[in-house]
C-alpha cells in the first residue's frame, strides 16, 4: 500500500507538473510514456492498475493522431458547441472586435509576461505639452471660479469660452497639420486632470469635443475632403462640436436608435441632389445648446437602391450636420445635478443633407456602429478617468490637510483612527485611479486600443472616486455641505453620478461589457473556436476547430493546475520579475490570474450563453479580471515614478485592497454558481486551503495618512498634476499654505497648551484669547504670538463656510443681467 501510495504521488505530482507549465500534448504523451514504462519496469503495482494506466496512456497516445482525435473528440463536440453558442448580433460583433487587446489579455491567460508590461515606457509628457499645462491650463485654472460658474452664471465666462478655443483646448486630438495641438493621450489626461481639480463644469466642457466626437470620427474615417473643411475650423474654434448618439427610446443599448436616415432625392442649395432624410430625437447631448455642427448616429436606410448596392437597410450610419441646416431643433438645456456644462436635446424633422454629410463619404454607409465601438476604446479610456482622477487627487489632496489644521478635542482630527481610515481608503483608491490612468494612456501612446480596459476603467475609476468623494465629506462635515464660494467639495461631490451614468452606464458596464466583451476578446481561444464553428467550409471548420479546442483543453487543465500549486504554496514558488519589496504581489496576481482564468473556462463550459444571462456571475467574474488589471497597473505605476521607498505602504495598500477585492469576488462566484457539483469541483482547485488572502491592515494607515498630513514627497507624488497655486481664490492651495504653516505653529500650540491651559496660567477658552494671556505671562514672545495669530487667522478663514440672505439664494435672480452667449456663430 505504502508503494502504491508513493507512485500515485509520484504520478500526480508528475501531471500537475506537466499541466503547470503547460506542456503541448506530443511533450506530454512523450513524458508520460516514458514514465509509464520506468514504473512498469521497476514498480510494485497490481496486474489491473498496470492494465488502467496503459489504457489511459493509449487514449493520450490516440489523441496524437489528428484524423482520429478530430473523428472520435473534436467533431462530437462542434456540434454540440454549435447548439451551445449563443446567437450574435452584428453590432455585437463589432463590439467584440473593437480596439486591441493589451494587458488584459495576458491576465486572461491564467500566465502574465511580466516583462512585456514593465518594458513599456513610462508616460512622459514632451517639452510642449508640459509648457501648455504649466501656462495656459494653469492660466485657465485661475480663471475659473466654480461658485460663479454653477450658482450665478450657469455657464462659463464669455471669456473663459473665448480663452478655450484660442488656445486649442478643443484640438487636443487635432493634428498640427489641421492647426491642432496633437497631443500625446497622456498630455491630453493629465490637462483633464488639472482642470478638473478645479472645475468639473470645465473639465467635462473640455472633455468631450476631445473625445468621441466629430474630430475623432473625421481623423480615422472622414474623407479628405471633410478633413480639410472641418478639422481647421475646429481646431480654431470656429465651430464646436457635439456628438448625438443617446435618444429617449435608447440609451445604453445604443445600437438601437430609431432614428432614421433614408436615402432619396431632394433640394440642397437650389439643386436637386440624392441625400439624407433624417428624423431624429436626442437627449443628454453635451455641448449641444452651444454646438454649430452636429455629429450624428442614425439608422440608414436605402429603399430605392440609390447607393447602388442591393440591401436596404445599412444600419448605424455617422453624418456631420451643420447647426443651421433646416429642421434641425436645438432643444432648451437638461441641468445635471447644479453642474451647468451645455448639455441638451436636440431634434430634426425631414433634414435633408447631401451624401457627403456621411463621415467617410458613402463607402461608409452602415459602418457607424464600428466607427464608434472603435473609437470608443480609445476615448473611454481619458476622459471620465482622468476627470475622476483630478477630482480624487484635489479630495485627498485638501481633505489630508483639513485634516492636519482642523482641531477637535485638543488634537488634529486627521489623529482619529476613524478619520485616519477615511484618509487610508481615499488616499489608497486615488492611487489605484492615477495608476491606472497614467500607464494606460502610456499604452495608448504605444499603439493599443484596449477596450476592454476601457470599460474597467470606466466604471472603476468613477466608484473609486465616488468613494472619495464620500470619504471626504464625512472628514470635512459642515465645511463639505455649506455651498458658496468658499466650498471646495460640494459641486465635485454633485457630480460623481453624472460620470457614473455617462458613457455607458456603470451597472450595465460592469454586469454586461468587462466580462461579456472580455471573456470572448480576450481568451486566447474562444474567438478563435466561435469563428472556426461558424465556417461554411465543414472540413476547414472541423480543422481550425480542432486547433482551437486541442489549445484550450490544454490552457484549461494547466489553469486548473496552477491554481491548485500556486493556491497550495500561496504563490511562494511562482515566477515574478523582481526579488524586491513588490515580489509577492506579483506572484498573488499570478495565482489570481490562474484562478480567473479556470473558473472563466469551467463557467463557459457549464453554462455556455446561458452566462450572457447570468449578470450576477458575469459582474464578480469582471471584477476580479478589474482587480487584477488595477493591481499591475499599482505595480508599473510604482515602477514608472522610480521606485520610490516611501511610497510602498500606498503600494501596499492598493494591492492588498484589489486583491482581496478580487478573492471575494471569486468566493461569492462560487457560492452563487448554478452546478453545485461544478462549484465544488471549482473551489478545490482554486481554494484547496480556504481564502488565505487578507485585506489590508489597520496599522498601515498610519503610515500612509502621516506622510500625507505634512509637507513631504509623497503628499506631492499623489497629487502631482493638480491646480494646488497658493493664491487667493484656490482654496486647496491655501490649504497647502496652512498646512505648512501648521509645521511651525504646533509647537508653539503645544507649549501653550501644557504650560499654560494645564497648569491653570492660561484660562481663555479661545485660541485668540490664551495668545494674549500667554503674551502678557512670557509664555509666547511677540514673534511668536504673531505666528500664531496669523496661522489661526488662516485656519478660521478656511474653516469657516459662507451664509448668505434669502435674496441671494432665490434661482434665477441673475438672468436678466447675465453676459449673452457669445461663443455661438
Amino acid at each position: 500500500m505504502t508503494t502504491f501510495l508513493l507512485w500515485f504521488v509520484l504520478i500526480a505530482g508528475g501531471a500537475l507538473f506537466l499541466a503547470y507549465h503547460r506542456l503541448s500534448l506530443k511533450a506530454a504523451t512523450l513524458v508520460a510514456g516514458a514514465a509509464l514504462v520506468v514504473y512498469t519496469v521497476v514498480g510494485a503495482h497490481s496486474p489491473l492498475w498496470l492494465a488502467l494506466l496503459w489504457i489511459g496512456f493509449a487514449a493520450l497516445a490516440l489523441l496524437n493522431v489528428a484524423s482520429v482525435r478530430m473523428r472520435f473528440l473534436t467533431k462530437p463536440f462542434l456540434m454540440v458547441y454549435r447548439r451551445m453558442l449563443p446567437s450574435m448580433s452584428d453590432t455585437e460583433r463589432e463590439a467584440l472586435e473593437a480596439g486591441t487587446v493589451w494587458w488584459d489579455g495576458e491576465l486572461f491567460s491564467g500566465k502574465p509576461d511580466w516583462p512585456k508590461l514593465l518594458s513599456a515606457k513610462a508616460p512622459r509628457l514632451s517639452a510642449e505639452e508640459q509648457a501648455f499645462i504649466d501656462g495656459p491650463c494653469e492660466e485657465l485654472c485661475r480663471m475659473l471660479d466654480e461658485w460663479d460658474i454653477t450658482h450665478r452664471r450657469a455657464d462659463l465666462p464669455p471669456h473663459v469660452w473665448d480663452f478655450l478655443k484660442k488656445k486649442g483646448f478643443f484640438a487636443m486630438i487635432i493634428p498640427k497639420k489641421y492647426g491642432g495641438l496633437e497631443f500625446s493621450a497622456y498630455a491630453h489626461s493629465c490637462v483633464l486632470v488639472k482642470l478638473a481639480s478645479r472645475s468639473a463644469t470645465c473639465s467635462s466642457t473640455v472633455a468631450v469635443p476631445n473625445s468621441l466626437g466629430p474630430a475623432e470620427l473625421l481623423l480615422h474615417y472622414g474623407t479628405e475632403e471633410q478633413k480639410n473643411h472641418w478639422l481647421p475650423r475646429l481646431a480654431r474654434g470656429e465651430d464646436v462640436p457635439c456628438f448625438a448618439l443617446t435618444g429617449p427610446r435608447a440609451g445604453s443599448d445604443a445600437a438601437s436608435i430609431p432614428d432614421t436616415g433614408v436615402v432619396c432625392r431632394g433640394m440642397y442649395e437650389g439643386r436637386e441632389v440624392v441625400g439624407v432624410r433624417l428624423n431624429f430625437s436626442k437627449r443628454y447631448i453635451t455641448l449641444a445648446p452651444v454646438a454649430t455642427v452636429i455629429g450624428l448616429a442614425f439608422r440608414l436606410y436605402d429603399p430605392e437602391k440609390l447607393l447602388g448596392g442591393e440591401k436596404a437597410d445599412y444600419g448605424i450610419t455617422c453624418a456631420l450636420i451643420p447647426r443651421g441646416t433646416p429642421g434641425v431643433t436645438i432643444g432648451r438645456r437638461h441641468f445635471p445635478l447644479n453642474i451647468p456644462f451645455q448639455n441638451g436635446p436636440l431634434s430634426g424633422k425631414d433634414v435633408f443633407v447631401p451624401l457627403d454629410a456621411i463621415i467617410g463619404g458613402p463607402r461608409m454607409a452602415g459602418q457607424g456602429w464600428r466607427m464608434l465601438v472603435e473609437q470608443l476604446s480609445v476615448g473611454r479610456c481619458i476622459s471620465l478617468p482622468s476627470n475622476s482622477c483630478g477630482g480624487a487627487k484635489a479630495g485627498i489632496y485638501a481633505s489630508a490637510a483639513y485634516s492636519r489644521i482642523r482641531k477637535q478635542f485638543g488634537q488634529p482630527v486627521g489623529r482619529f483612527e476613524g478619520v485616519e481610515a477615511a484618509l487610508t481608503r481615499m488616499a489608497g483608491y486615488t492611487y489605484i485611479i492615477d495608476a491606472a490612468r497614467s500607464v494606460t494612456t502610456g499604452a495608448i501612446d504605444g499603439g493599443e486600443k484596449p477596450s476592454v480596459p476601457a470599460a474597467m476603467l470606466k466604471y472603476h475609476c468613477t466608484e473609486l472616486g465616488r468613494k472619495v468623494a464620500n470619504d471626504a465629506m464625512d472628514v470635512q462635515g459642515g465645511k463639505g455641505i455649506c455651498l458658496g464660494p468658499k466650498n471646495y467639495l460640494g459641486r465635485g461631490y454633485q457630480v460623481v453620478p453624472v460620470a457614473i451614468t455617462v458613457e455607458g452606464a456603470n451597472i450595465l458596464t460592469r454586469s454586461l461589457m468587462i466580462l461579456g466583451q472580455g471573456a470572448i476578446r480576450c481568451h486566447p481561444y474562444v474567438l478563435r473556436e466561435m469563428n472556426a464553428a461558424k465556417l461554411k467550409d465543414k472540413a476547414q471548420s472541423l480543422r481550425e476547430f480542432d486547433a482551437a479546442l486541442m489549445g484550450h483543453i490544454g490552457y484549461t487543465i494547466s489553469n486548473a493546475a496552477r491554481s491548485f500549486v500556486m493556491a497550495a504554496t500561496i504563490a511562494r514558488f511562482s515566477k515574478s520579475p523582481t526579488d524586491g519589496p513588490t515580489r509577492r504581489y506579483y506572484q498573488h496576481v499570478n495565482k489570481f490570474s490562474a484562478q480567473f482564468a479556470f473558473a472563466t473556462d469551467m463557467a463557459m463550459l457549464t453554462l455556455g450563453g446561458y452566462l450572457k444571462q447570468k449578470e450576477h456571475l458575469s459582474a464578480r467574474l469582471g471584477d476580479v479580471l478589474s482587480s487584477l488589471y488595477m493591481a499591475s497597473m499599482v505595480l508599473k505605476h510604482w515602477e514608472n515614478q522610480g521606485r520610490h521607498e516611501a511610497d510602498l505602504p500606498l503600494v501596499e495598500w492598493a494591492c492588498r485592497a484589489l486583491l482581496y477585492e478580487a478573492q471575494e469576488q471569486l468566493h461569492g462566484f462560487l457560492r452563487n454558481f448554478p452546478n453545485r457539483w461544478v462549484a465544488t469541483l471549482m473551489r478545490v482547485v482554486i481554494f484547496p486551503r480556504g481564502r488565505t488572502y487578507f485585506a489590508p491592515s489597520d496599522r498601515l494607515g498610519r503610515r500612509i495618512v502621516e506622510p500625507l498630513m505634512m509637507p513631504s514627497d509623497v503628499r506631492e507624488r499623489l497629487s502631482h498634476g493638480i491646480y494646488k497655486t497658493a493664491e487667493p481664490g484656490n482654496p486647496v492651495g491655501l490649504l497647502q499654505e496652512a498646512l505648512e504653516l501648521s509645521v511651525l505653529a504646533e509647537p508653539l500650540e503645544k507649549r501653550l497648551r501644557v504650560e499654560g491651559v494645564k497648569t491653570g496660567r492660561v484660562t481663555a477658552l479661545d485660541l485668540p484669547g490664551q495668545i494674549e494671556q500667554a503674551l502678557a505671562i512670557g509664555l509666547l514672545d511677540a514673534a511668536e504670538a504673531q505666528r500664531l495669530r496669523d496661522y489661526d487667522r488662516k485656519v478660521m478663514d478656511i474653516v469657516n463656510v459662507d451664509d448668505f440672505s434669502s435674496e441671494e439664494l432665490v434661482a434665477g435672480v441673475q438672468a436678466e443681467t447675465r453676459e449673452p452667449l457669445r461663443h455661438i456663430a
